[in-house]
């Protein structure tokens, strides 16, 4: 019999405008479900339901352009950090196989002046879609802000001052990446569209992907199918946070999954927000995390540092 257990979900409006008594209650069941599950299904998230159907929109859109089309926005010296990655170039930590998806991204426009805006490279804006990277630019401020409410809390239970991340996470290194998982056309090598995998960054936000596939491996090695609701978001922890925490919180390995064969013909879509804060950030663990049975168990280093080596070790840099 297939496992389903659901992720447990949260109400982030009772955080954000609750009382103080939900404000804490909210706190509690997020930081117990990232010890527990590492994964949680967040409702009342504020970013538009409307906003989230135009991002899908034009992200359709932008995969069904010719292939030199796409090309033209691959700069391989950006290391797939703006622009478009074409298929096959990317594969996870430990895995030769290249997964099974081409993918875009956008990532931070800085606004105020910060002289920081000279460690990011431009964004690069779709020609044949006018309305597409404004879209991207709404929806990035508002996954920034929801990321931001949920480290908010994340730094409460950890027992650190509220607003902990809020000067890491501004202006911050953060992505806004679209995926598309090609139908599949022959025999596949595998049964798997992106190999298993923990996400680099602090929090990864995943609003509704367009079809099934999400797994997770829970803690008895079983891996477990994630559906989220319309509106929901599914939101789990990164590599990042999980050092940061000396593995009190655990970043969640998953994959994605090939369809039933009789829908082998479709596309996949899905669009993660990988929440990064600024290069400088220590990553070196709290010392309230640090107990004799949980002995220090990672070296100092920055999130800028960090992240550079895992680009290399899955392939997006040489």
């Amino acid at each position: 019999m297939a496992l389903t257990h659901s992720i447990p979900v949260v109400d982030l409006a009772a955080f954000t405008s609750g009382n103080a008594a939900d404000k804490a209650a909210f706190v509690q069941q997020l930081g117990k479900a990232y010890e527990e599950v590492g994964f949680v299904a967040v409702k009342n998230h504020g970013i538009p339901d409307s906003l989230i159907a135009d991002l899908y929109k034009y992200v359709q859109l932008f995969f069904t352009l010719p292939a030199d089309v796409k090309r033209g926005y691959e700069i391989p010296e950006l290391a797939g950090q703006r622009g478009y990655t074409s298929f096959g170039k990317e594969h996870a930590k430990g895995y030769d196989a290249p997964d099974l998806k081409e993918f875009f991204q956008f990532g931070q426009t800085v606004e105020d002046g910060d002289p920081i805006s000279e460690e990011y490279p431009e964004n690069i804006s779709v020609q044949e879609i006018p309305a597409f990277t404004p879209t991207f630019f709404k929806a990035y401020r508002a996954f920034e802000k929801s990321g931001r409410s949920l480290l908010q809390a994340i730094a409460i239970y950890l027992g650190l001052d509220e607003h902990y991340f809020d000067n890491y996470v501004h202006n911050g290194n953060s992505i806004l990446r679209a995926i598309h998982y090609p139908p599949i056309t022959q025999e596949p090598k595998s049964a798997i569209r992106a190999e298993q995998h923990e996400d680099i960054n602090l929090i990864t936000l995943l609003v509704g992907a367009s079809a099934d596939g999400l797994q997770i491996l829970d803690k008895q090695d079983n891996w477990v199918p994630v559906t989220s609701l319309p509106e929901q978001i599914v939101v789990n922890v990164g590599d990042m946070l999980q050092r940061l925490t000396n593995n009190r919180l655990k970043s969640t390995t998953h994959r994605v999954v090939n369809p039933p064969r009789e829908l082998w013909n479709t596309s996949r879509y899905s669009i993660p927000f990988f929440l990064h804060p600024k290069s400088e950030m220590p990553l070196n663990a709290l010392e309230s995390c640090i107990t004799a049975d949980n002995p220090l168990a990672y070296e100092p280093i920055t999130a800028g540092e960090y992240l550079d080596e895992r680009l290399r070790e899955i392939g997006l840099k040489k």
